[in-house]
Order: C-alpha cells, then sequence, then structure tokens
C-alpha cells in the first residue's frame, strides 16, 4: 500500500469495504479521529481512486438471477482492435458481472448471471453466436456461491 496512507485510512478502507453503512461517528470512534476529518479522509481516498465506487451488493436470487456461470472464450483474432471490441461488448451486457483478459486455455474469462438456461442461452447469442471472432467458449454453472466479493485485505 502507498506510503501516503496511514493507520486511520487503512481503518476507514477497511471499514467500508465491510460494510458501507457504518456512520461516520463509528468510524471516527475506530480511527481515533473527528468525524470532520474522516470526511476529509473519505474525500481523499475518492478523489485519489483509491476508492473507485460505493455500491449496493444485491442478492442475486431475491432478483430472479439464480444462475452464476463461469465461461471461458476464445477468440479467432487477438488483434488490439478485436480485443477492444470484446471488452466493449463485455462491458455493455449488463449480465456479465466480471471479465477478465487472461493468459492459458482462454482469452477471456466471464462471470456471468441468468435468471434461467433460456435466458443464458439467449446472452450466448448475444455475447458468442453473433460474433464471427469468437472460435468457441466453455461454460461451467456454478452450483453453490461459496464466496463472492471484491473485498482487499489490508
Amino acid at each position: 500500500m502507498d506510503d501516503n496512507f496511514d493507520d486511520a485510512d487503512r481503518t476507514i478502507l477497511r471499514l467500508m469495504q465491510s460494510d458501507r453503512r457504518i456512520g461516520l461517528e463509528v468510524m471516527a470512534e475506530e480511527c481515533g479521529l473527528s468525524v470532520p476529518s474522516v470526511q476529509r479522509r473519505q474525500k481523499r481516498l475518492k478523489d485519489s481512486g483509491v476508492i473507485k465506487q460505493e455500491v449496493a451488493i444485491l442478492d442475486p436470487t431475491r432478483l430472479d438471477y439464480n444462475m452464476t456461470l463461469i465461461v471461458l472464450v476464445e477468440l479467432e483474432r487477438e488483434s488490439l482492435q478485436q480485443l477492444d471490441m470484446f471488452r466493449k461488448l463485455a462491458r455493455n451486457e449488463p449480465q456479465v458481472q466480471q471479465c477478465y483478459y487472461v493468459t492459458g486455455d482462454a482469452d477471456f474469462i466471464l462471470i456471468c448471471t441468468a435468471r434461467d438456461m433460456q435466458d443464458f442461452e439467449e446472452l450466448t447469442h448475444r455475447l458468442f453466436f453473433e460474433n464471427s471472432n469468437v472460435r468457441r467458449f466453455r461454460t461451467s454453472v456454478t452450483m453453490e456461491r461459496t464466496k463472492v466479493g471484491l473485498t482487499l485485505p489490508i
């Protein structure tokens, strides 16, 4: 971590990662700082890009998204233009939750969500079958969401 971060910054980041609803008063108490000081630090962390986003984590099953799928995608051609086109396609598809450009057997690994198999089939048509640069894709259907998160060990 950057040398400009002290223990109070690390505490603020840990608390924000665990539950963003934690009040400023609790954060201030945990850090041994005043509320205005915590507010200034949060602003600095946001402005510097350390905090990229603050979001709500939704329960997919409560919104009828019952499937999580891991898809390995192989492209036919890997020119910069082709890679950028696939990245843009993945970024613009709401059912793609994560997209990684990787080394190894695949070019991309996608984490996708779907309501059911029919919904996933429609997604595969949009992402893969209608894309002449996709050589093949392989899908694993998750049995259980054992751990899901984007927190960092701070």
